[in-house]
């Protein structure tokens, strides 16, 4: 007995243990899903980038015996987006609990371009209680989560992520703001109420000039451009406000901006003028022939303060003075002078430090009200689809649409 336990002893207690000793597997990895991303389809080919990603993690892992099996590409998502929020890493993460699922891995083309901040700590373990291993190419093999320098390496990354969106972000409105000052160039977007957007001439870089890109300006548009000079008129006139500009211009017929050009403005209904139009004209300071950018600024707020991990949404806000530009030298043709410009801001402002109602003040804010309303900005008018405001009578509290009247002609009862 004292020959065989010397001749086999780990073999002998692992007998009397129970112990079942797995024999050597080398048939590779086996079957993977791969993940990639794409941030925007007008900045990149999708195809391409899905192309080389998928392309670098197949040959990250067909050597070590694996192959993919089920592939995973989120197109226009940010690299700021949570996983849960991303359409296609959102049904990988739910195919983790398919036990039939096919593999048992995910391998990533770039990890830079997958997980941002500290993305990578929340996702990683939901992979790991499933059984799921975590091929990175920057770690030059499998994530394991007991080796410090992995998860040390991989909030690195995460940092660097963060770190490039952060630095493409500023070069790009760097450069922006350079090319609205020094050439008065046109950044995009909507036209404002009164011009379109015309051909501007061949693109000065000699590459995209090659690939028939056109740079755009702005253009009068001659019907609407009388309009614009008449909201001017009539408030410099000192006359009527916002509001009873609106109402004149619905009973003269003129078409709202939204009716006007309807293929720019799908986001609103065909609903006629209001105060918030007529302001917004009066004070776009474009209508000087001058080009102004980052008027508004791109935020990201958290979508749930109490639960950072479930990131951010974009929202748009007024820009602080200072990070406003203006162009050198006039862009396009003026609607409007600087003086007739520069008087209309200052009788708002006028007006505004006059006592007026909150209403009528040049900026909305938040009306403090001594009543509590339950619903309010919960109810929507069921014909103009405006929020409704609450009225109190007495010890009940009611809620009217805050057009007051619907404008003469206007599609908002046929909805």
């Amino acid at each position: 007995m004292t020959a065989e336990i010397s001749q086999n002893s780990w073999a002998t207690l692992d007998e009397l243990l129970g112990v079942e000793v797995a024999d050597t597997v080398e048939d590779g990895i086996g079957p993977l899903a791969a993940y990639g991303r794409c941030s925007t389809e007008d900045n990149q080919d999708p195809e391409t980038s899905r192309g080389w990603q998928f392309g670098n993690a197949r040959k990250f892992v067909e050597p070590l015996g694996g192959h993919v099996v089920a592939e995973f590409f989120d197109v226009g998502q940010s690299r700021s987006v949570p996983w849960e929020r991303r359409e296609e890493a959102s049904r990988l993460l739910a195919a983790l609990k398919n036990p039939d699922r096919g593999w048992n891995a995910l391998v990533v083309g770039e990890g830079t371009r997958c997980w941002f901040g500290n993305q990578f700590s929340l996702i990683a373990p939901r992979f790991a209680a499933y059984g799921v291993d975590l091929w990175v190419p920057e770690l030059g093999g499998r994530f394991d989560a007991r080796n410090p320098s992995h998860k040390m390496l991989m909030s690195v990354l995460g940092g660097m992520s963060e770190s490039e969106r952060q630095h493409v972000q500023a070069r790009v409105r760097a450069a922006m703001d350079a090319q609205v000052v020094n050439e008065g160039r046109h950044q995009g977007g909507r036209a404002p109420y009164g011009y379109v957007v015309v051909d501007g001439g061949p693109h000065p870089n000699p590459r995209k000039a090659a690939e028939g890109h056109r740079l755009r300006k702005l253009a009068l548009d001659e019907p609407s451009v009388e309009v614009v000079r008449r909201i001017f008129a009539e408030y410099l006139s000192g006359q009527k406000g916002d509001r009873a500009i609106a109402n004149v211009l619905n009973r003269a017929g003129v078409p709202c901006p939204s009716a006007r050009r309807p293929e720019q403005n799908r986001h609103r209904i065909a609903d006629g003028w209001q105060g918030s139009t007529v302001r917004a004209i009066l004070e776009n300071p474009r209508y000087t022939g001058f080009a102004f950018f980052g008027r508004w600024a791109r935020q990201e707020t958290l979508l749930d303060p109490d639960d950072v991990a479930a990131g951010h949404v974009v929202r748009f806000r007024r820009a602080a003075p200072e990070k406003v530009v203006r162009s050198r030298q006039p862009a396009h043709p003026a609607v409007v002078t600087v003086e007739e410009f520069v008087e209309a801001q200052l009788l708002r402002r006028s007006r505004a430090a006059g006592g007026l109602a909150a209403s009528r003040k040049l900026e909305r804010g938040p009306k403090a009200t001594k009543r509590p309303y339950p619903l309010r900005g919960r109810v929507r008018c069921a014909y103009c689809s405006r929020r409704m405001e609450g009225t109190p009578r007495k010890t009940r509290t009611y809620y009217r649409c805050s057009a007051r009247t619907l404008v003469p002609g206007s599609p908002a009862p046929r909805l």
